[in-house]
């Protein structure tokens, strides 16, 4: 079944970065429980606001993984760009940590959060990226993908405990980059059996009407290509709906259970 990562709780949505810099718990509470409710296997915790001091956003990591500590039950997915920050989270989560978000192929980052991966034994989400940003061809972001891969071999990672991320980005800016990533995801299946595969769904319709059409057809094209995960909003019941289709046409969902009991609880948007 479909991994679900729920993408609300990040300091880059505004309404986010304000009750974190606000440290409205109950709001952030709720919102975790929100998600879980409507199916998230995990809680990504991301609390880059932008503003303060590098010792700020540790501070606000260790409050925010205590928060959800209390109010979700499930694991987070502990998410910055900040090795530091991460190391914070994974400590404060504890047996909790379910996910770290994330690792890229530059020399530099590996350095950095492959360590933290291996010392706290939470498997990691790598991006297919490199050194000079985001490959825009399927080939290129491969490559990042088996560095990633050759280095984690170093760390004593095994391939089961990678989520490649094939990097989605949005088509109303290059009308490719849907197939880019689709392709890519593809090649990931074929090169790197033994690894996962996650997606940041929403990022395929910024700057579009009905963005959630959008990130169901996106969906429904990866579902087909195995993707794992999911980094999603689980309170668009309509995504979640298409996510409980999808695994009813793939034989995922024995006796169709799961589907019609979504569809008799209202649940399917």
């Amino acid at each position: 079944m479909m991994i679900i990562i729920g993408e609300n709780i990040n300091a880059s949505i505004p309404r986010i970065k304000k009750m974190i810099l606000e440290h409205d718990e109950e709001a952030l509470g709720d919102l975790a429980e929100e998600q879980e409710k409507a199916g998230a296997s995990f809680i990504d915790v991301n609390v880059g606001t932008g503003e303060g001091t590098a010792e700020d956003e540790v501070r606000d990591m260790k409050w925010l993984v205590g928060l959800l500590k209390d109010r979700a039950k499930g694991k987070l997915c502990i998410d910055s760009a900040d090795h530091k920050v991460l190391k914070a989270g994974l400590e404060a989560a504890g047996d909790r940590a379910g996910l770290v978000n994330s690792v890229k192929a530059t020399e530099k980052n590996m350095a950095e959060v492959l360590p933290l991966v291996s010392e706290f034994g939470v498997p990691v989400i790598a991006l297919a990226m490199d050194e000079g940003g985001i490959p825009g061809d399927v080939q290129g972001r491969l490559k990042a993908c088996e560095k990633v891969l050759q280095a984690t071999s170093q760390y004593g990672i095994a391939e089961e405990s990678i989520f490649f991320d094939p990097l989605v980005m949005p088509v109303s800016t290059d009308a490719s980059q849907g197939m880019v990533t689709l392709e890519t995801l593809r090649g990931i299946k074929e090169n790197f059996p033994g690894a996962k595969t996650v997606l940041a769904l929403s990022n395929v319709s910024f700057g579009l009407p009905r963005r959630s059409l959008v990130n169901r057809t996106m969906l429904n094209m990866a579902m087909f290509l195995s993707v794992d995960a999911l980094i999603a909003n689980p309170l668009d019941a309509g995504l979640m709906g298409a996510v409980k289709a999808g695994n009813v046409v793939l034989g995922k969902d024995r006796h169709c259970r799961a589907y019609t009991r979504a569809v008799r609880q209202g649940a399917m948007g």
